[in-house]
Formats: structure tokens, sequence, C-alpha cells
């Protein structure tokens, strides 16, 4: 079983949902949960929005869901603590909103480091 089969089973267990559940909660058609929890040699990664859908209809922060769905596949991925717990909150946080709230969280992002670049004097690094 490879990572990702083995995280939609023990959600599904330590929730007591059903495949049509997780997919009814994502918003996915009950097949491609099915498809993921089945197949145990997939060749590429799931499209990012069904990755999305998936972390919501169990529970789970996406890039959980990203890291066993790459895991699976084989694609290695380096988890790499940060030492701002701020920052750790802020990007779990981010897989929470839907894609159009990141959407404003992004150009809210660019609109202040925009600002803070105008204000910063010329010569400043």
């Amino acid at each position: 079983m490879n990572a990702l089969q083995r995280l939609i089973r023990t959600r599904m267990t330590e929730l007591n949902r059903s495949f049509s559940e997780v997919a009814r909660r994502g918003g996915l058609p009950r097949s491609t949960v099915h498809h993921l929890a089945a197949n145990s040699r997939p060749s590429r990664l799931p499209n990012p929005m069904t990755l999305e859908r998936l972390s919501v209809g169990l529970e789970v922060p996406l890039d959980i869901v990203r890291s066993a769905a790459a895991e699976a596949t084989g694609i290695s991925m380096s988890h790499q603590t940060l030492d701002d717990p701020e920052i750790e909150v802020l990007v779990a946080s981010l897989s929470r909103l839907t894609p159009q709230d990141r959407r404003h969280v992004a150009a809210l992002v660019r609109s202040l480091l925009t600002a803070d670049e105008l204000d910063r004097p010329k010569n400043a690094p």
C-alpha cells in the first residue's frame, strides 16, 4: 500500500467515513476517491484541485495530502521546519482557504511587499 492509500484508509477509519462521504465532503466524485485509495502504483500526481478537495474530505492539511501523493508516485519532498511559528501557522492555514480567498491573501501580501519596498530608502538592503 502506498502513502496516499494509507492516508486515505487511515483517515476514513479514524473519521468513520465511506468513500462516498469523503467524496461528498470534498466535492469529488466517489470514483476518484476510490481510485486514489485502490491504485497502488499511480504514474503521476493527481490534479492539484483533486488533492485540495481530498484534504477537505479527509480533514487533513493539504501539505500532508500532497506529500503522500508525491511519495506514492516516487517523488521525494523535503520537509523543512520553520523557525518562526507565525509562518508555520500562516502556511498551514492557507490550505484551509478557498482558492478565491487564497488569491485575496496573495494580493494582500503582494500589496504589503510593494508598500514596504516603496517605503524603504533606495540604498537600504
